[in-house]
């Protein structure tokens, strides 16, 4: 049966969203940055990674597992480079700094990276090259996560879910901006169909026999005690290239831990030897790239413009009314939840309305 959905405006739910995170001891600016990340997620229309994920930073603050005033510090640096150590803090407040800082060494430099260690989670990979197409620069971001991908032949789970995000300017009001995982879906997607009651695809998840597994709600437990793993990009096997998405991910593991001496695969369970919650430890890499040091901007904007027009122009398939670019949909959905507001499910209102009685939150008025 379908749930209720209740559509809350922006504001409301940004302004909340910031009175959680000031109520579990972040500061006001921190807590800022926190729910800029998080409510982009929701304006773009990626359901997993917003209002959605509130209540887990909640619980992980309140268990201790993220530190609300840890201060990330340059641990070693060059010109074009540095290793930040996160100490813990919250993920998207680490995360904004250090694109900040690879930015500024690309502006100085034509190129920026910066490596991270000790972080948590961070919320959507894409903000963080929005960051950079902003001062007319190329922008990447990556990181690792909590096991939960077997590689191919496999069925453990071992690498996170290993997104990639890739931004660049463009002459049209969309730029592009490419942010998925590395795996054909990511945890935060089968929380969303626990909380709307729906079952998972098949190809999507597999158990501990290599079969496939529908339950939501039965994989976000089993998934905890290795007996099920997402796939990643391509599937369970080579034919249709799951050794490529596999591969991906472990890209994006060498960037996220190598290069800062920090913590990969099974390190990042969030468990101890004991089997009890301990901290995540986290890794990122971002870069940017200063297009002004290869070419005028707006020649480049012309270029990767038009490459993009002639994409969407080519012969579409029988049925389909549009091609599209990345970005583009989430670009269209930012305008209409804008206008109408974020949709909210049955269970997803059950979890504001704890958190809104948890931190005594009086002064918010959500919709039955």
């Amino acid at each position: 049966m379908e749930q209720t959905i209740v559509n809350i405006p922006v504001g409301i739910l940004y302004k909340f969203m910031m009175a959680v995170f000031i109520g579990s001891g972040i500061s006001e600016k921190d807590a800022k940055t926190c729910a800029d990340v998080l409510i982009k997620s929701d304006l773009r229309g990626i359901e997993s990674h917003g209002i959605g994920r509130l209540r887990m930073y909640y619980d992980r603050l309140k268990a201790g597992l993220i530190e609300p005033s840890a201060t990330p510090i340059i641990v070693r640096e060059s010109p074009t480079t540095a290793v930040i150590d996160g100490n813990h803090g919250m993920g998207m407040v680490i995360a904004v700094q250090s694109m900040q800082i690879a930015i500024d060494k690309a502006r100085q430099y034509g190129m920026g990276a910066v490596a991270v260690r000790n972080s948590t989670h961070f919320g959507i990979d894409g903000y963080y090259p929005l960051m950079a197409i902003e001062q007319n620069m190329i922008g990447m971001s990556f990181t690792n996560a909590r096991p939960c991908v077997s590689p191919t032949h496999g069925t453990q789970p071992t690498l996170g879910t290993n997104p990639i995000s890739f931004g660049a300017p463009t002459d049209e009001e969309c730029p592009f901006l490419y942010d998925g995982a590395t795996s054909i879906t990511q945890r935060g997607k089968i929380e969303v169909l626990s909380r709307a009651e729906k079952p998972v695809p098949a190809g999507w998840v597999i158990d501990q026999n290599n079969r496939p597994m529908l339950d939501a709600d039965q994989i976000l437990d089993e998934i905890l005690v290795d007996n099920a793993a997402l796939l990643p990009l391509g599937g369970e096997n080579e034919l249709l290239g799951g050794h490529k998405g596999y591969c991906l991910s472990t890209i994006v593991e060498i960037l996220s831990s190598a290069l800062q001496n920090g913590a990969f695969l099974f390190q990042l369970s969030g468990l101890n030897k004991e089997n009890q919650p301990t901290r995540f430890r986290v890794g990122h890499f971002f870069m940017a790239m200063d297009i002004a040091s290869f070419l005028p901007p707006e020649e480049f904007k012309h270029n990767i413009g038009e490459l993009l027009r002639i994409l969407r122009s080519t012969r579409k398939a029988p049925g389909q009314e549009r091609i599209y670019t990345a970005g583009e949909k989430e670009f269209e959905m930012e305008k209409n939840v804008q206008a109408n507001g974020v949709p909210i499910n049955a269970n997803l209102h059950k979890d504001i309305l704890f958190l809104q009685q948890e931190l005594n939150l009086p002064g918010f008025i959500f919709a039955d």
